[in-house]
């Protein structure tokens, strides 16, 4: 990377009077299908807009009837009918299952709740739940996934047992990968794509993606869907509800671990993944939303007209790596520090502001091209959050920039993260006694500090929202990518111009939060 590459205009934050020319207020945000009709993003690329705003359209009703599927799903079904049903997939899972539970499940989850150090024995049963995920089929590996990316949520040697579980799920063959674009598209290959790849660049539980060139010369990549994935995941998910019910009832430690929760969220994000429509309008928002903002330093992809069904997804390929594998030191400090200040800033307006935001940020989704520049790919998992749930995050920033833990807890309590039968004071005189705080004003403290009160919450068998959950995974993976950019970066430095910018760009709103606090 060459420092004298960087476009200064598309790395600098507004300045106080520009933004007090033209101010913006949260409330006065336009909808999603009105940034589109404005967009010239969108309206470049023909039919796109209609094909958006016709996603608009039926796309909410398809992603709240996914939701209350996946309410069902982690349901344990206990009537004789159920128990036929999933009789065999229990067993399959189970059959493995029950070496993990022979007496060893109390010390992973003290390990996962309390910190507490892991003894061989208990290293033992770890093993032994790769071994569940490992004969658990396409569903288990998505929840040794989804453990793999809980950085600093669960202790690190949980989450690294995980990580073969990104890298070595098998390929599906390329002739009924083939079977299957041509199928979904009702097209012939040769017809719409000047080339193709025969091996992916990814596979992963749900699908793997190919390179492609399509007859006008874009460069696009094709994301195909395992075959008969939607049924195995409602199988493999009712096993694992029943298993998660059952595991509560015999071990005490496994129910303060809110298992069954945990199946719920599971449940919630992947039945959303496995509707690829979802994804294109996913991008479609945020990009839009960074549009709108005034984010010019990440790509977003596009999905190309006509070739978006539930199991295929054609895009436009970015540029770049992922961001843990440039040398950033090639950068100048001040370069390097206003990228982080944008990238903070940048996350927190699409998730304040907009509502919606990425929910998946770790490095093989962020790809970086040698002058600095990003991109976002992977859309699967989106968080979306409503007008009172955003005045609750920033309360809750708020709280954790100032050490206030009733305050935190009284943030997440409006969220939704609990009802009134939830002492708040006690909590957070509970929470104030269990938390180690640091002197520090690193952004990895204020990430290790979010992961505690996670933890904390964890224990005492409180399900956060998913929503909620991937906010602060977010905040996780922004810790890694500041350690990957500049490990040595004065947080403070950077934290006054971020709140500068966001109360003269949104001042009304900004006012609104920070006088009328908890």
């Amino acid at each position: 990377m060459v420092p004298d590459q960087i476009e200064e205009k598309s790395y600098e934050i507004p300045t106080l009077a520009d933004q007090l020319e033209t101010p913006l207020k949260t409330l006065d945000i336009p909808s999603f299908a009105e940034l589109g009709r404005n967009s010239k993003w969108l309206t470049s690329q023909e039919g796109l807009l209609e094909e958006f705003l016709k996603f608009e359209e039926e796309l909410p009703q398809v992603r709240q009837k996914l939701v209350k599927t996946a309410e069902m799903l982690a349901k344990p079904t206990l009537n004789p009918y159920g128990l036929t049903t999933i009789g065999k997939n229990v067993s399959r899972v189970a059959t493995a299952g029950a070496k993990m539970f022979a007496g060893y499940p109390g010390q992973v989850y003290k390990r996962l709740l309390y910190g507490e150090i892991l003894p061989t024995r208990s290293q033992n049963a770890l093993d032994r739940l790769q071994e569940v995920i490992k004969a658990g089929g396409p569903s288990m590996i998505k929840l040794g996934q989804f453990i793999a990316s809980a950085k600093g949520l669960l202790p690190d040697e949980i989450v690294d047992s995980f990580s073969w579980c990104r890298d070595q799920v098998p390929a599906v063959d390329f002739l009924t990968v083939a079977q299957i674009i041509q199928d979904e598209l009702n097209i012939k290959i040769s017809d719409v794509f000047k080339e193709i790849s025969r091996e992916p660049i990814a596979a992963a539980s749900i699908g793997q993606v190919h390179t492609a060139i399509l007859k006008d010369g874009r460069e696009v990549v094709v994301k195909v869907q395992r075959r008969g994935l939607k049924k195995s995941f409602m199988k493999d998910l009712r096993a694992m509800a029943l298993i998660a019910f059952l595991a509560e009832a015999k071990f005490d430690v496994v129910k303060q671990a809110n298992l069954s929760g945990f199946v719920e969220l599971f449940a919630n994000l992947v039945m959303q993944e496995i509707d690829f429509r979802l994804e294109a309008v996913n991008m479609l928002e945020l990009g839009l939303a960074a549009e709108h903002a005034g984010v010019y330093f990440v790509d977003f992809p596009r999905p190309i007209v006509n070739m978006v069904t539930r199991k295929v997804i054609v895009m436009e390929r970015l540029n770049g790596k992922p961001y843990n594998n440039l040398k950033w030191e090639s950068l100048s400090k001040e370069a390097r520090s206003r990228l982080i200040r944008l990238v903070i800033s940048g996350v927190l307006e699409h998730t304040l502001v907009y509502g919606v935001f990425h929910g998946d940020l770790h490095a093989g989704n962020v790809l970086a091209e040698e002058n600095g520049r990003l991109g976002l790919i992977d859309f699967g998992i989106v968080g979306r959050i409503d007008l009172n749930q955003r005045a609750s995050l920033v309360r809750f920033m708020i709280g954790i920039g100032t050490n206030d833990f009733l305050m935190e807890l009284k943030a997440l309590k409006e969220f939704g993260a609990f009802d009134n039968s939830v002492d708040v004071n006690e909590l957070a005189k509970e929470l104030e006694s269990e938390v180690k705080l640091s002197d520090s004003i690193k952004y990895t403290e204020i990430a290790d500090q979010v992961g505690q009160v996670v933890r904390f919450l964890m224990k005492r068998q409180i399900q956060l929202p998913s929503s909620l959950i991937l906010f602060f995974k977010n905040l996780l993976y922004l810790n890694s990518f500041i350690a990957a950019v500049d490990p040595e970066v004065n947080l403070m430095g950077e934290i006054a111009p971020i709140f500068e910018y966001f109360k003269t760009k949104y001042p009304d709103q900004m006012r609104e939060l920070t006088e009328n606090n908890l």
